[in-house]
C-alpha cells in the first residue's frame, strides 16, 4: 500500500512544526528559569507564576473566575490558591457585592514575582524582534493570534 505523496508531505510539517513548538518551549522555559534566578525566585514553580499572572491580568478574580480562566476545577484552584496565601504571595478580600465570595489580591511579594515573569516575556519579543524584519512581525503576530482564537 502506497502513502499519497501529499500525505507524507503534511506529516514531514507536522514534525517539523513539532520541533518548532518545542524549540520555542524551550526558550520560554529557560528564559523563565534564568529570570527566577537573577531575582532569586528558584522555589517558585511555573504553574504558581501562572496563576500570580492570572490574578494580575483578571484585576482580583474570586476562585470561580480563576478556575474559568485556567480551565481548572475549582477545588485544584483552590488547593493552589491556599498555597500562595500560605507563602504570602495573594491575599483574599471579602467581595463587597457578594459575601460568601472572595476576591483576590497580589501582595508586594506577589506583584514583584509577575513583574518578573512579565520582564521574561519582554525578553522573548525583544529576542524574536531583534530576529525579524517589521513585515515578518506582523506576519507572525496574525499568524499567531489566528492559532489562539
Amino acid at each position: 500500500m502506497r502513502v499519497p505523496c501529499d500525505k507524507i508531505k503534511k506529516n514531514d510539517r507536522v514534525k517539523k512544526l513539532i520541533n518548532i513548538i518545542s524549540s520555542l518551549s524551550n526558550l520560554i522555559g529557560n528564559t523563565e528559569e534564568a529570570a527566577k534566578e537573577q531575582f532569586n525566585l528558584l522555589n517558585l514553580t511555573v504553574t504558581q507564576m501562572h496563576y500570580l499572572e492570572t490574578i494580575h491580568q483578571l484585576k482580583n478574580p474570586n476562585i470561580t473566575e480563576l478556575a474559568i480562566q485556567l480551565k481548572l476545577t475549582k477545588p485544584t484552584v483552590k488547593v493552589a490558591v491556599d498555597k500562595l496565601i500560605e507563602r504570602d504571595y495573594i491575599y483574599k478580600i471579602q467581595s463587597d457585592e457578594d459575601r460568601r465570595s472572595a476576591h483576590l489580591h497580589l501582595t508586594e511579594k506577589g506583584k514583584l514575582i509577575n513583574q518578573m515573569h512579565e520582564y521574561a516575556h519582554n525578553r522573548i519579543a525583544e529576542s524574536i524582534t531583534r530576529k525579524l524584519n517589521n513585515e515578518e512581525l506582523q506576519t507572525l503576530e496574525v499568524l499567531l493570534n489566528k492559532v489562539l482564537n
